[in-house]
């Protein structure tokens, strides 16, 4: 099979969709992004150049995924995003982060949630000693009054029934599906307009999979953005409108969800499937990741 080059990559984003020439997913009738990365760049300590001119947009009420391999640079994209870079001695160096139209970029973290982008971060990070209703007060402690914290939780447990039925359970004691609708009930007590959620799927069993999704879904049908960075490509584009492929830093290939479902790199590469649909097997798939046939 011959590579792809980069003029083919080129080619590809240029094809007729709402993403066309680089302009990611379609942004509505008011023509504004609800979120959007021109260029951006990352340092990690001051010497490693984690992100090379990484662009993409997420749609107001859209969902984007975000794909690639181990070390592509999708959770660095997020923590650029959401501010927590510098914790990790990371630095946003180069080009433009513009939440709503306005740029976050070097914002404190707690003004970028209060703004009403909340990120979800990887590891089901609970609070384990706590029952899942303090985990879920938490997340929403800039509210000033209990009532106001009170419908939020209501609307959680209203968006994810499974939480209602646990929430004097102790976190720590949890499964992992259960932990990560935990994360994510608790992300949306900030009543967010965008999520960023960092590999949901990660560790779990195909059935908890499928809840969790379900429950992003769910959440997705009430109006919030999503952009999710996920392993999990079939399940990723599923939910999502659009997507973004990253290798070695960069954005190498977008498109909308049923053009990369039908694109022959992404089916070989990311879903493990032949031209005519047949599985093929781990080696002759990580033997074509070799060839980095999207980088030339």
């Amino acid at each position: 099979m011959a590579d792809v080059s980069e003029s083919a990559v080129g080619e590809a984003r240029r094809s007729e969709t709402p993403g066309a020439t680089g302009a990611g997913p379609a942004v509505g009738a008011a023509g504004a992004p609800l979120l959007a990365l021109l260029n951006v760049e990352v340092l990690y300590a001051e010497v490693i150049l984690a992100l090379k001119g990484v662009s993409l947009q997420v749609a107001p009420g859209g969902c984007v995924a975000l794909l690639g391999a181990n070390g592509a640079g999708k959770s660095t994209t997020l923590k650029a995003i959401s501010g927590v870079i510098e914790s990790d001695d990371g630095r946003v160096s180069g080009g433009s982060i513009a939440f709503r139209g306005l740029p976050i970029h070097g914002h404190e973290t707690a003004s970028v949630v209060r703004g009403g982008l909340v990120h979800v971060m990887e590891g089901r990070r609970v609070l384990p000693h706590m029952t899942v209703e303090q985990n879920l007060i938490i997340g929403g402690h800039m509210f000033p009054r209990a009532a106001q914290m009170r419908r939020a939780l209501d609307g959680v447990y209203h968006a994810i029934p499974r939480l209602a039925d646990l929430r004097t359970r102790t976190a720590g004691y949890l499964s992992g599906g259960e932990q990560q609708m935990l994360v994510i009930g608790r992300a949306i007590m900030a009543e967010p307009k965008l999520m960023l959620i960092d590999e949901p799927s990660l560790g779990l069993a195909p059935r908890m999979i499928e809840e969790v999704f379900a429950v992003l879904h769910r959440l997705r049908a009430q109006g919030l953005a999503l952009l999710i960075v996920e392993q999990n490509t079939r399940v990723a584009l599923e939910i999502a409108d659009y997507g973004y492929v990253m290798e070695g830093g960069r954005i190498v290939l977008e498109g909308r969800a049923d053009e990369l479902r039908a694109n022959e790199d992404v089916r070989e590469f990311y879903l493990g499937l032949d031209r005519e649909g047949g599985r093929k097997s781990f080696r002759e798939v990580k033997h074509y990741r070799r060839r980095k046939r999207w980088l030339g």
